[in-house]
């Protein structure tokens, strides 16, 4: 792009920073039309020709600056090749051509016996007159590179707003959330029910094998609300083959702080078990109840109850029936219908999840405010998108 036409892009983008993508568009598409306008008022297709001529014209120019500037003979071989192709790609425009005396003037500027830089600036300077046609195709063409940039800005845009505007929704559901109920009728249950998994986890915990446990591990994988971190495979095939996989967590644990010698007397192999065990002390010690919890607050009815489902199997083979039941109980909190789950779960979300500054901005109507720009914001956005843009 020539210099004059970058001056014009960079006028064109001034303030872009600060305008909205939607803007930003906006002002690309307008930057195009007039680009446009002013081609159709010079001439239209007559500028297309002007420009390549001008284009075909600067480059033999510089292909040859170098080349048959001086007095040797290959210079002067070169210059009597520039003359030639200069001279024959003069003689082949239309006499109508637009700028067409830029071009035999700047013939006239080289059409000497030696030439000089000078000589080439000369004739660069007589082409001028020409340079303004190609500088309107590539203001155009650097316009609708700006409406292909803008576009993309604001497409981006568009799928941040889907974001906000769930958020926003998220803080106005939350806000409608009837803070004075008796959320404790929720909370009970299901602290009940943790309390006992958690208490039932550690007696597991010392009385399973490792490799028992490494097998509901395993069997996790299965379940997605079961989400046990998986051991790694070194640790996993080293209790599942060697009889050391018999002890339980906590005696592995103790066991790999041993020395050597008394740990002879445990496993049949100190060195194996230190590599394995020891190196792994963090994710052993890891392996606890907290996958077969249920988070506070809880989600919502169908999320619950299918969370319930999941991890039942893990609860009875780990706990006894009354664990079980405590875990009935919870599920029935979401499948009562003369239980208001809905409305207790919400009151719990918002006492949670709502910030003092979201509860102001909710009680000032700062939040509606918010989510009606943003709906309007992503209507008048894919409005612009819907718009097909030049190619």
């Amino acid at each position: 792009m020539s210099e004059r036409a970058h001056r014009g892009s960079d006028a064109a983008g001034t303030g872009s920073a600060e305008r909205s993508p939607l803007e930003a568009l906006e002002g690309a598409r307008r930057r195009f039309e007039e680009a446009d306008q002013r081609i159709a008022d010079a001439g239209g297709d007559a500028v297309a020709e002007a420009a390549e001529a001008y284009r075909d014209a600067t480059e033999l120019l510089e292909e040859y600056v170098d080349r048959a500037t001086g007095t040797g003979r290959e210079n002067f071989k070169a210059y009597v090749e520039l003359e030639g192709r200069f001279d024959s790609l003069v003689s082949e425009l239309p006499d109508n051509l637009k700028g067409y005396e830029a071009f035999e003037e700047a013939l006239d500027a080289i059409d000497k016996r030696r030439l000089s830089e000078s000589d080439f600036e000369r004739a660069h300077e007589a082409l001028e007159p020409a340079a303004r046609y190609a500088e309107l195709l590539e203001e155009r063409e650097a316009a609708r590179e700006a409406i292909d940039e803008a576009r993309t800005t604001a497409a981006k845009r568009r799928r941040e707003l889907v974001d906000e505007i769930s958020e926003r929704e998220r803080l106005v559901e939350l806000g409608e959330a009837d803070l004075e109920a008796p959320v404790e009728e929720l909370r009970e249950p299901i602290d009940a029910y943790n309390e006992a998994i958690e208490t039932a986890f550690e007696e597991y915990r010392v009385e399973a094998s490792a490799r028992e446990v490494f097998e509901l591990l395993e069997r996790s994988r299965w379940y997605p609300f079961v989400d046990y971190e998986q051991p790694p495979d070194d640790l996993a095939t080293y209790v599942r083959q060697d009889s050391a996989g018999e002890y339980t967590i906590p005696e592995l644990l103790e066991y790999a702080n041993y020395s050597r010698s008394k740990l002879e007397h445990y496993v049949s192999s100190a060195d194996e078990l230190k590599r394995r065990v020891a190196t792994q002390q963090t994710f052993l010690d890891g392996i606890d109840a907290d996958p077969l919890t249920i988070p506070w607050p809880p989600s919502e009815a169908g999320a619950l109850r299918h969370r319930v489902r999941e991890i039942r199997p893990f609860v009875e083979r780990i706990a006894g029936e009354d664990v079980v039941a405590n875990l009935r109980s919870v599920r029935r909190l979401a499948t009562d219908p003369e239980f208001e789950y809905d409305r207790l779960q919400t009151a719990a979300q918002a006492v949670a999840q709502l910030s003092p500054d979201e509860r102001e901005r909710l009680a000032d109507g700062r939040v509606a405010d918010e989510l009606e720009s943003l709906r309007d914001e992503r209507a008048r956005l894919e409005e612009a998108l819907e718009v097909e843009d030049p190619i």
